[in-house]
């Protein structure tokens, strides 16, 4: 993973004593509340319902043990003893006093972490495939790429205040982990017609009030002119973008506005421009950063494991978490292993202090000292023998982190809604928990099959559910709160907006209806194999609203 040069150093040393100074000028009353919000928004804080809260960056989600303890000491030390990893794959600490911030970014700059930019309007922090640099499926590592936009971005005094808050996702997959059609600026890293490597730019996706589903703007972009190409866009997104008005502001409404052919032009001639004032970036510099992500000492070993699989053979609780929570790695005798923050009955993302550490000894002991964050707020050992798996698995189950759900319909995306968050309307947090307490069987979980569902408490949908095989909304009907429900949403390679069910259904009412819409799956699936969403693109949404607002027939 990549470790801070002088210039990261002195960078997050100069930002956190600067904002040391403005949070004592806010506490003594020099600062009021309004002339500190945008300094503290620059510096990843929050004031939320009941407190401060803070967001960590994690870049591409990638951490160390070092790291993640780290962070446990500070949801020990500082917050209510847990943390809560997000869709951005960053951590949130929600208890924060103000007064403590300095020395908790001050023992964050310890670990080579900080909390700039993931906040405020300007590029926040680049995500990628949580399975990158492990994956089978995967053309090329993108942590890579991913690091360059960091290091580009991060402060870049022309995009430091942008219309709107900017987000960028990449993946190097050829299934996407990563969402990148529904970020303002998805990445596709793929072989171009050479075999040379090359992106697919999507610009103009995203959720929240009006989502949209991002428009291919140029299919084989080299991989050396991304940061020209990427500059380009944001110029123009910055010359255009509305500051009237916060609800059109987002560079997905300018796309709209335009048309993908116009923007896709003017970016176009921006790039062409800019290509003879600002070259490529130098090789040796790419080659500097790829060195950070060299595969760890992988040994040589056979693909199947004869005693990892008479192991399987021999527990029935072992083989269902290796058939739900594990990945195919692209080294032989290898797989990645997602530990699912998602136990039945808890708040989906949420990890505490000791979990965060029991982790990060597994980390060392097990994944080459590497953890990564998934934006569907799980945690993942990249890395492990077949032949550790089953202590691995004891160890986790010990500390109760071994529920076989990842994938499943308990798995569950969820925003933090109304228990935290002053913008929502409704709560998140209980509708989740009951909907997996609800598919808490986790025999009958894995015969239902993968179903993606998401949660967010109101329309900025911080929980994605615009992209959920079923998508959960909360809104606020004079004071109660209801839940809409969307059908046929998608976060993969064949992104899709969900559509709207009907009216909305008070919170109790949430769970049975989501059963009758399972019953009515697996009465009408071609067979084991055909899953949710394969089924409801093949029969159409009618089957499975009747089933949500009328009753299984």
């Amino acid at each position: 993973m990549y470790r801070y040069d002088e210039f990261d150093e002195t960078l997050v040393r100069e930002r956190r004593l600067q904002f040391a100074d403005q949070v004592a000028r806010r506490l003594s009353g020099e600062l009021t509340e309004d002339q500190f919000k945008p300094l503290r928004l620059m510096n990843g804080l929050y004031l939320q319902l009941h407190a401060y809260m803070l967001r960590v960056a994690i870049p591409y989600g990638v951490l160390n043990s070092v790291q993640l303890r780290a962070l446990a000491g500070i949801a020990r030390r500082w917050d209510k003893d847990y943390g809560h990893f997000t869709t951005r794959q960053n951590i949130q600490f929600n208890w924060i006093r103000l007064g403590d911030v300095p020395e908790i970014l001050e023992a964050l700059a310890g670990v080579e972490m900080h909390a700039m930019q993931t906040s405020g309007n300007c590029i926040r922090n680049v995500t990628a495939d949580h399975f990158a640099g492990a994956a089978a499926d995967e053309f090329l590592d993108p942590r890579p790429y991913a690091e360059l936009i960091r290091q580009w971005s991060t402060l870049h005094p022309e995009f430091s205040f942008l219309p709107r808050k900017f987000k960028i996702a990449v993946t190097g997959a050829s299934h996407d982990r990563a969402a990148v059609q529904l970020h303002d600026i998805g990445l596709h890293l793929k072989p171009g017609r050479d075999g040379s490597p090359v992106f697919a730019v999507f610009i103009g996706g995203g959720m929240g009030r009006t989502p949209f589903v991002g428009p291919l703007i140029r299919d084989e972009l080299p991989a050396d002119a991304l940061l020209v190409y990427l500059e380009a866009a944001l110029r123009v997104y910055n010359r255009h973008g509305r500051r009237d008005n916060l609800y059109k502001s987002r560079i997905k409404i300018l796309v709209s506005a335009l048309g993908a052919d116009r923007f896709s032009a003017e970016v176009e001639a921006e790039y062409q421009a800019m290509r003879t004032e600002s070259p490529p970036f130098p090789p040796e510099e790419l080659a500097r950063i790829r060195h950070y992500f060299a595969a760890p000492p992988f040994e040589t070993l056979p693909a199947d494991d004869p005693e990892f699989q008479a192991l399987r053979a021999r527990s029935a609780a072992f083989d269902r978490f290796c058939r739900t929570n594990l990945h195919p790695h692209q080294q032989p005798g290898y797989a990645s292993v997602t530990i699912a923050l998602k136990p039945i009955g808890g708040v989906p993302g949420d990890c505490s202090a000791a979990e965060m550490e029991a982790i990060a000894t597994l980390a060392a002991l097990y994944s080459f000292d590497e953890i990564r964050v998934t934006h569907e707020q799980n945690l993942v050992l990249p890395h492990v023998r077949e032949a550790d798996l089953f202590a691995l698995w004891e160890a986790l189950h010990a500390a109760g982190l071994a529920t076989p759900n990842a994938g499943l319909i308990s798995d569950i995306i969820a925003c933090p809604g109304l228990d935290y968050c002053d913008l929502a309307n409704a709560r998140s947090i209980p509708i989740a928990q009951a909907i997996a307490e609800r598919f808490a069987d986790m025999d009958a979980a894995l015969a239902i099959g993968e179903v993606k569902i998401k949660i967010s408490g109101c329309i900025n949908a911080c929980g994605h559910h615009h992209a959920g095989h079923i998508g959960i909304l909360g809104v606020d009907k004079q004071g109660e709160e209801f839940y809409q429900i969307q059908l046929g949403g998608r976060a993969d390679e064949q992104a899709r907006i969900g559509t709207i069910t009907g009216k909305g259904l008070p919170g109790p009412e949430i769970p049975d209806a989501i059963e009758r819409v399972i019953d009515r799956y697996l009465a009408l699936r071609l067979d084991s194999d055909e899953r949710f969403i394969d089924a409801l693109e093949r029969l159409g949404r009618t089957p499975f609203e009747e089933a949500l607002h009328h009753g299984a027939a």
